[in-house]
């Protein structure tokens, strides 16, 4: 398979990086995107970032003039919020955005409860003092810790900021706790549920993402074609850098998004 994706009858998109970059659409995204509605294949976006919630990235879309509904918008929160409901959790110790803390409360999960049974940790870009310090007590008092993604950085045009895996180191030096459970990207299931509910072939979907260790891993442990982009974190001299037979290593390499499905 090339850039032309024959075949290939829906895409999930990375964000940051791959659609935009902090504030500016990476050059050609929106006629890629147009170029989906016109041959026929469906496209979602797809984001570790957990520092939004779904109607805050409808809204960035929507200013950047792409059109969008909420199941269009797949994040890693979700995954989290799958996994909690699975452990029935409904206590938390949240370092996180409001927005991410808005989901969470939404589906009946406290988040600054004085007696959580996890502390939960996000993409937090409105941290704080009081987050990590009450949470750092909490895990020292044995409260287990569950990470919405393991990004180690969040790519910008100035160069990479402080994501959640920073985070994590963090609370290591501090606590010596590690997380009990990672969600996001790169587990498959991430992007397998809802490959699943539109009754679709992985072998005929496309993640499309500039990061090895999160987009392209999780396509393939999915069964997904894995498209790489230049235009954000990983470089030709990283993927040159990788073992035979990694996980990490995609199937097409392109500059941009601009590239494909021409």
């Amino acid at each position: 398979m090339d850039a032309k994706l024959d075949g290939v009858e829906a895409v999930f998109l990375d964000l940051d990086g791959t659609i935009y970059l902090g504030g500016a659409l990476i050059p050609g995204a929106i006629e890629f995107l147009d170029r989906c509605g016109e041959q026929g294949v469906a496209r979602y976006f797809l984001s570790n970032n957990s520092s939004r919630s779904v109607s805050q990235y409808l809204k960035k879309l929507e200013g950047f003039g792409i059109p969008a509904v909420e199941e269009d918008v797949l994040l890693s929160t979700h995954d989290l919020l799958a996994w909690l409901k699975k452990e029935a959790i409904t206590e938390t110790w949240l370092i996180g955005t409001e927005g991410m803390r808005e989901m969470m409360e939404e589906v009946g999960i406290a988040t600054r409860s004085t007696s959580p049974q996890y502390v939960v940790l996000g993409y937090d870009t409105e941290i704080d003092y009081e987050k990590i310090a009450t949470g750092s007590i909490h895990l020292h008092a044995g409260v287990p810790l569950v990470a919405s993604h393991p990004d180690m950085v969040c790519p910008s045009p100035d160069g990479g900021l402080p994501d959640v895996g920073a985070y994590l180191a963090m609370l290591k030096v501090t606590t010596g706790v590690d997380p009990v459970h990672i969600t996001g990207k790169p587990n498959a299931g991430m992007i397998l549920h809802k490959i699943e509910a539109l009754g679709l072939d992985p072998a005929k979907c496309a993640m499309v993402g500039d990061r090895l260790y999160t987009d392209i891993a999780m396509a393939t442990r999915a069964g997904c074609v894995g498209v790489l982009v230049l235009s954000g974190e990983a470089t030709m001299a990283d993927v040159e850098a990788l073992p035979t037979g990694a996980e990490q290593r995609p199937t097409i390499i392109v500059e941009s998004v601009d590239n494909l499905l021409r």
